[in-house]
């Protein structure tokens, strides 16, 4: 009797793990049908209607779109960040041939002339820039003729002639030398050639011979531009420099 209870109970334990294996296998078969509605973020719309088999060797194309998501989203990052950032200089070509062009003039004219010092030069510059403009007014001819060139000379000579002839009187006072930058230097045919650029504060004003305002304010300060050429013979004893070319820009 007790025999019998024992196979019994192993029939009903084989009845039981039998049905629980069917169950799980329901169990499993469903899950892996459900598969499709699990939610892959590495896949557009379009892969997730494909069938699986077709989507196997899809992982490169998947992380291939997510790589290029993420450079778009870093150069758009970068845009951002060159558009708050200050603007970068931007280089002239003009400018740097027109450096180097200086640069090799200046050389020259050290190799001919050892003498030369570029900033001893612009002190001497703005020196002879101030005395020019006071003899001119003065009418000091006896001083300009020393500082000109003979061309530049008889220029100034007549027009110093032709405003004492019309009773007038130049009255100009400067006031500053802002900045003296140099402009161009060469050497051509053992002459040495040196252009500043002078921006200075000036008063400028002309009376006629009863002491009233013919042009220019005396209660005015103006900024003017005056670009100046000066020349000295590579071959003279005599270290001076003359002008011997002017214009402005006022």
């Amino acid at each position: 009797m007790g025999n019998g209870f024992q196979f019994i109970d192993i029939i009903l334990f084989a009845m039981i793990a039998a049905f629980l294996v069917f169950r799980l296998r329901n169990t499993l078969g469903k899950h892996g049908g459900q598969q499709g509605d699990y939610h892959d973020p590495f896949k557009s719309k379009n892969q997730k209607n494909k069938p699986h088999d077709e989507d196997e060797d899809d992982n490169v194309v998947q992380l291939s779109d997510r790589q290029q998501q993420d450079q778009d989203q870093d150069e758009q990052t970068e845009d951002v960040e060159e558009n708050l950032a200050p603007p970068r200089p931007r280089h002239d070509a003009g400018d740097q041939d027109s450096d180097d062009a200086l640069a090799e003039g200046m050389m020259q004219i050290q190799m001919s002339d050892r003498n030369f010092d570029a900033g001893q030069f612009l002190d001497g510059a703005n020196i002879a820039f101030e005395m020019i403009l006071n003899a001119y007014a003065s009418g000091d001819t006896a001083t300009l003729k020393t500082l000109l060139s003979p061309e530049v000379y008889s220029n100034f000579s007549q027009a110093i002639k032709e405003r004492e002839q019309a009773g007038e009187i130049l009255d100009d006072t400067l006031v500053e030398i802002k900045r003296a930058d140099y402009l161009e230097a060469y050497v051509e045919a053992r002459q040495a050639f040196v252009t500043v650029k002078f921006i200075s504060d000036q008063v400028n004003v002309t009376l006629d011979e009863n002491g009233d305002v013919v042009d220019g304010s005396p209660n005015e300060i103006i900024t003017v531009t005056d670009i100046w050429t000066f020349s000295r013979d590579l071959r003279s004893r005599d270290p001076n420099w003359s002008l011997v070319a002017t214009s402005s820009l006022d």
